[in-house]
C-alpha cells in the first residue's frame, strides 16, 4: 500500500493515521541504498509535494517541496542566474531534493560548496507521531536541543518525513574550464590532490576517474581562462585544458561511474582522511576486488564496486572503519544480502537515544540504519 499526500496537512494526517511501519519514498533513485527495510511498510511518497514555495533572489534562498526533482529546481533557478550548488550524479535520473537530503548524497561541487548539510538552512518535517516541526523558520513546534536539518541529513528518513526544505543558493558561473592531469596510479591521489589544492588556483571540484584527475574551475570567461592556463603551468606532467566538448564528456563519464548500477556487483561509497585515501583504495583494489573507482582526493571520498557478497562488502566496511572512516552501501543487485554499514561506532549510542526520542517504535524507515539502530524486538511487521 502506498499513499501520495499533496499538502503538508495531508502528509501529517497520513503519518498520524496510517497504522504500522511507514517508509518515506521519492523518485526511487536510491531505493536500494542503506539497510533493507524490515517488515511490510506503507510507502508515503513525497512526490506530491513539489515546486518552489518561496524564492527570494535577493537573499539567495529558496524553499521547495521535498518531492521536487533537483533538475527541475535547477531549471527554475537558472532564470534568475542562480543554482543549488549540488551536482549529485543521480539527479540526472530525477532524484528529489528530499531524497538527496535524506541520503546525504552530493557530487564534485562538495569541494567548493559543501554538501546539502551546508546548503540547507531550514526544514519542515512530520515526525512519527504526526507532529509537524520546523527548523530555520517560523516554528509550529520547536524541538528544543536539536538542529533538525543536521539531524535529518543522512538519516534515511528514520527520524521524520521531510516535507519542505529551505536552501541557500549560489550564482551560476558564467564560464567554466576543466584541467585534466593524467594519473594512472590510484595510490598517487593524495599527492596529486595536494598539487592542485596547494596552488592559488581555487578549484570548485576535483575528481579522479578513468586515469585522469579533473579540476573544475568556475568564474568569468577571462578569469577561468587565465586560471586554467596558470594551473597547467603549475602542474606540468601532461596537464591540459580540455576543450569544452571534451570537458563535458569527462564529467558525464564521472557521473556515469558514480551512478553505476551493475547487475552483479555492489556499489559502496567510502570516506577517509584525504591523506589515507590512496593507500585505502590501493588495498581495496588488490585485496577486496574493488573496481570502477572514482575518487575525490581533496575530500577523501570515493565510490567503487565490489563483488556482491556479504564477505566482500564487509571487508570494505572493516578496512575503512580501521582507518577512522565511514562507508555506505549505495546499490546492490536484487536479492543480494550484503551489509549496508560498517562496524557499529560508539556514537551509535547517541543515534539510538535520538531515535528513542523521535520514533520509539521505529515506525519510519525500519531497518534502514540497522544494525547501528537495531530493529525493536517483535517489530518485524
Amino acid at each position: 500500500m502506498n499513499t501520495t499526500p499533496s499538502s503538508l496537512v495531508e502528509l501529517r494526517d497520513a503519518v498520524r493515521d496510517l497504522p504500522g511501519p511507514l517508509v518515506a519514498t521519492g523518485a526511487g533513485t536510491a531505493s536500494d541504498w542503506g539497510g533493507a527495510l524490515v517488515g511490510d511498510a506503507t510507502g508515503v511518497s513525497v512526490t506530491g509535494l513539489t515546486g518552489v514555495i518561496t524564492h527570494n533572489p535577493g537573499d539567495m534562498t529558496v524553499s521547495v517541496g521535498a518531492g521536487t526533482p533537483l533538475s527541475d529546481l535547477q531549471d527554475t533557478l537558472a532564470a534568475a542566474g542562480q543554482r543549488v550548488a549540488l551536482d549529485a550524479a543521480r539527479a540526472r535520473r530525477g532524484a528529489t531534493v528530499g531524497g538527496l537530503f535524506a541520503t546525504a548524497d552530493a557530487g564534485p561541487l562538495a569541494l567548493g560548496f559543501g554538501s546539502l548539510r551546508d546548503l540547507v538552512i531550514g526544514v519542515t518535517v512530520v515526525l512519527a507521531d504526526g507532529t509537524v516541526a520546523r527548523s530555520g523558520g517560523h516554528v509550529i513546534k520547536n524541538v528544543a536541543g536539536y538542529d533538525l536539518a543536521k539531524l535529518l541529513h543522512g538519516a534515511y528518513g528514520t527520524f521524520g518525513v521531510v516535507a519542505e526544505i529551505v536552501l541557500r543558493l549560489h550564482p551560476r558561473p558564467s564560464a567554466t574550464r576543466t584541467v585534466a592531469l593524467p594519473l594512472a596510479d590510484v595510490g598517487g591521489l593524495p599527492a596529486a590532490g595536494r598539487a592542485v589544492t596547494d596552488t592559488p588556483v581555487e578549484a570548485a571540484a576535483l575528481e579522479w576517474v578513468d586515469g585522469r584527475l579533473l579540476a573544475l574551475l568556475e568564474g568569468t570567461e577571462a578569469g577561468v581562462e587565465a586560471r586554467a592556463s596558470r594551473l597547467v603551468d603549475l602542474l606540468g606532467q601532461g596537464a591540459e585544458v580540455l576543450a569544452p566538448a571534451d570537458a563535458d564528456a569527462a564529467w558525464v563519464a564521472h557521473h556515469d561511474a558514480v551512478d553505476r548500477r551493475p547487475e552483479d556487483r555492489a556499489v559502496v561509497r567510502v570516506g577517509v582522511a584525504p591523506t589515507r585515501l590512496g593507500d585505502l583504495l590501493t588495498g581495496l583494489v588488490a585485496d577486496a576486488g574493488a573496481a570502477d573507482v572514482t575518487a575525490a582526493p581533496a575530500t577523501g571520498v570515493a565510490t567503487l564496486t565490489v563483488p556482491a557478497d556479504a564477505a566482500a562488502v564487509d571487508a570494505v566496511h572493516t578496512r575503512v572503519a580501521a582507518l577512522g572512516g565511514t562507508s555506505t552501501l549505495r546499490a546492490r543487485p536484487a536479492g543480494a544480502d550484503v551489509p549496508a554499514w560498517g562496524p557499529t561506532p560508539t556514537s551509535a549510542a547517541v543515534l539510538r537515544s535520538v531515535a528513542a526520542a523521535f520514533d520509539p517504535d521505529q515506525r519510519l524507515g525500519r531497518g534502514r540504519l540497522a544494525p547501528w539502530l537495531p530493529v525493536p524486538e517483535g517489530a518485524s511487521a
